[in-house]
């Protein structure tokens, strides 16, 4: 495996940064790249009207411990059906409601989200060279999830690599190449095009819901993302990168110099959103089923001003 060191991290950073790209106030990164007529097209790449919900069922536990300071849903009922029957919503009998309600407690990244562009530093610097001090206890002053509530649609690409190897889920540690990549893009007979919504399925998810165990899942070793493809975004401009695992990136990690050095690069200096933990099976089998890999894919996150990410049920619709 590669050993990356932290000055060819660095410099990697430098080379592909998008820093004052669209201008010093930007705060949407490569989302900028979707024009208005590429979601007028992507519109148009809906034929069937089959729509696939792209959301990890919440009560997953997916989170096993080996990243510090996420859990796991916490789902509380306020108001239950067994309150309503027993009448302790009756009041005085005369004008009452009898009613279900509920809360829930999750990291804003604890199942399939999108990552904020305030997610990232490097070093003391966020994405378009953002000081990370504006990251407070308060939230992000700057480059908040908020930015992006309007942003995320357009035409989404499944680029199905687990299926194109022949496999039902890439090795943990598989490092996914540029070429990887373009073959894959090329056997499915579609193109990566400006301001896409690229999506890559390893397995990795589906193996875990299979086995009925998430050991390693969030933090452990999984099959993703070369750092060379860095590079590979920065070249065909995407709009986003998503993918069907915890972190995206391949882990191991190509370095013993830092943790998750992809990240390094792809959010503070290309500024692209990214997108984690995106349930992909049905989907994917569609998309093999009739050859279309395109679709038309729309995931507002959450308005949490502010938050350095949201929980996420895209949808891709055909």
């Amino acid at each position: 495996m590669p050993n990356l060191t932290r000055d060819e991290i660095y410099r990697t950073a430098e080379r592909l940064s998008n820093r004052h790209r669209w201008g010093p106030d930007d705060q949407i990164g490569t989302l900028n790249n979707i024009s208005p007529d590429d979601i007028v097209n992507a519109a148009r790449l809906v034929r069937k009207g089959k729509s696939f919900a792209l959301g990890l069922d919440l009560k997953e536990k997916i989170q096993s411990g080996l990243f510090g300071g996420r859990w796991n849903l916490i789902h509380q009922m306020l108001a239950t059906g067994t309150d309503a029957v027993n009448g302790e919503q009756d009041g005085d009998g005369k004008a009452y409601l009898r009613y279900a309600d509920d809360a829930i407690n999750v990291p804003c990244q604890g199942s399939t989200q999108w990552d904020a562009l305030c997610h990232i530093f490097l070093d003391d610097k966020m994405y378009n060279g953002y000081s990370a001090t504006d990251v407070t206890v308060n939230g992000a002053k700057r480059l908040g999830i908020e930015h992006v509530r309007d942003k995320m649609v357009g035409r989404g690409v499944l680029l199905d690599i687990a299926r194109w190897k022949q496999v039902d889920s890439l090795d943990d540690g598989y490092p996914i190449t540029c070429a990887d990549l373009d073959a894959c893009a090329a056997a499915q007979g579609v193109e990566i095009r400006k301001g896409d919504f690229v999506i890559v399925r390893t397995g990795h998810q589906e193996r875990c819901l299979a086995n009925s165990d998430w050991t390693g899942y969030a933090g452990g070793d999984a099959p993703g993302l070369a750092f060379e493809t860095a590079t590979w975004i920065k070249e065909k401009d995407i709009a986003a990168i998503c993918a069907d695992t915890w972190g995206c990136e391949v882990r191991p990690n190509e370095t013993e110099e830092a943790n998750q050095p992809w990240h390094w690069v792809v959010i503070p200096a290309i500024g692209i959103s990214m997108g984690e933990i995106f349930y992909v099976k049905e989907l994917a089998a569609d998309c093999a089923e009739d050859g279309v890999y395109e679709f038309f894919f729309v995931a507002p996150p959450l308005h949490i001003p502010g938050a350095a990410g949201s929980p996420i049920n895209p949808q891709a619709i055909k």
